[in-house]
């Protein structure tokens, strides 16, 4: 059950500091993404919001989207990486 809890980190996204709120599973998963990438959790946050900017002009959601990458990356993690 402790992995259903919500926890909130301080990141920051290229340059802006901000809190993002996320169940520990999702937590757990971006820092085996980021293990994946000899990088941290920040410059994997940093990555996607600046690639949702570049391609979306943005996201209203986050931290929905930070939960389909995980999931994405579960669901095939050769490419994900």
């Amino acid at each position: 059950m402790g992995l259903a809890l919500p926890r909130s980190k301080s990141v920051r996204l290229n340059g802006f500091a901000t809190c993002l709120r996320l169940e520990a599973v999702y937590w757990k998963i971006l820092e085996s993404i980021a293990g994946a990438n000899n990088c941290s959790v920040n410059a994997i946050l940093s990555y996607v919001d600046r690639e949702v900017h570049l391609r979306y002009g943005g996201v209203k959601n986050f931290s929905g989207l930070i939960r389909v990458v995980c999931v994405v990356h579960l669901l095939n993690p050769a490419k994900a990486s």
